[in-house]
């Protein structure tokens, strides 16, 4: 399925067609008309699946159940967003803000299509076994789990738009290249064979330079005949020469690859940049390792909210409330309902 046919559900594009969802993303190609179906389908998902849970209670629970959760989920996208987004910023990610909203929404997407298809077991449930614990547990898992997948889409997005580049500071594309002085010489040597110099500004008929001279094994390399030492002429060959001797080498001797003789200029690299090491690991960026901690901060919020916003079950022992005080904390409610089983 293409990226530009879109499916009459997105979710449908997201699961069958992911690679074209992340590219769309990366060219931030129709954004805006993606991510508002996004945030449609999840609002009609959640409000679905909101109704269920407040059906244990009553239709007026069911109703305000179907408005509160797709709020949750919502609220918890405003407050953190700009956190995700300007993490990204510092550490020098290249992500928009539409990229990075878009982005949530798959996951939230993934997250409130997935919830709805358990919906019909929730039901199963509240109609066989009518216990309020246990319903509220089978319904935690629920969301827990349908959270975690979406939270997979999340990472494998951010993944797609680190292998892009979109979470790496800008580089300059063109390597810094050192020029090579006129007369310089390649930069090893084999053994027995010395660089003829070239003048500057002096070239072959193709453009080249003068080819390697190679000098005899026998050939002195630092003293005369009769082991005198050589006189001021002989010290240092002249440009385009190759010397008969060599000072301070015994005779037979050859310069090691790389070594150049006395009088020769130095060996020059011919690129400016250390050469690339094969086989070693790609270095995660920091957007990816705060990308993990914002997931953290979206659950810690989002759990904090939804135990505000409660609640979403209501207990049949109590009357209907829109709302009620804040005591507590949603982790000690799950054990205190995991005890009382």
């Amino acid at each position: 399925m293409s990226g530009d046919r879109p499916s009459p559900l997105v979710i449908e594009r997201i699961l069958r067609d992911r690679q074209g969802i992340w590219q769309q993303i990366v060219a931030e190609g129709d954004l805006n008309a993606l991510t508002g179906r996004m945030l449609a389908s999840s609002a009609v998902a959640l409000a679905c699946y909101g109704a269920v849970l407040g059906a244990f209670h009553s239709p007026l629970m069911a109703l305000t159940s179907a408005l509160k959760l797709p709020l949750l989920f919502l609220v918890t996208l405003a407050i953190c967003l700009p956190t995700l987004y300007l993490f990204n910023l510092v550490f020098g990610a290249r992500l928009s803000v539409r990229q990075s909203l878009a982005l949530v929404m798959v996951a939230i997407t993934v997250t409130s299509m997935l919830a709805v298809a358990f919906a019909p077991i929730s039901l199963f449930f509240l109609i066989t076994a009518p216990d309020y614990g246990f319903f509220k547990l089978l319904n935690v898992a629920i969301l827990t789990l349908s959270a975690l997948v979406g939270l997979r889409f999340l990472t494998g997005g951010m993944q797609v738009l680190n292998d892009h580049g979109l979470l790496a500071p800008a580089t300059s594309s063109a390597p810094a290249q050192a020029t090579v002085p006129a007369g310089a010489v390649p930069a090893t040597v084999p053994a027995g064979v010395v660089p003829a110099a070239v003048p500057a500004g002096s070239t072959g008929a193709a453009g080249a330079v003068a080819e390697p001279v190679a000098v005899p094994a026998g050939a002195a390399a630092g003293s005369t005949a009769n082991g005198a030492a050589p006189d001021a002429t002989t010290a240092a060959p002249a440009p385009g020469q190759v010397p008969a001797q060599w000072n301070g080498q015994p005779a037979g001797a050859s310069f090691p690859p790389g070594m150049m003789p006395p009088g020769y200029p130095a060996a020059q690299r011919p690129f400016g940049t250390p050469p690339v090491r094969r086989g070693e690991p790609t270095q995660r960026p920091a957007s990816m390792t705060l990308l993990y901690i914002w997931i953290l901060l979206f659950g810690f919020v989002g759990t904090q909210l939804a135990w505000t916003l409660r609640p979403f079950f209501g207990d049949p022992d109590k009357d209907f409330s829109l709302f009620r005080s804040i005591d507590g904390n949603f982790y000690a409610e799950i054990l205190r309902t995991i005890a009382n089983l």
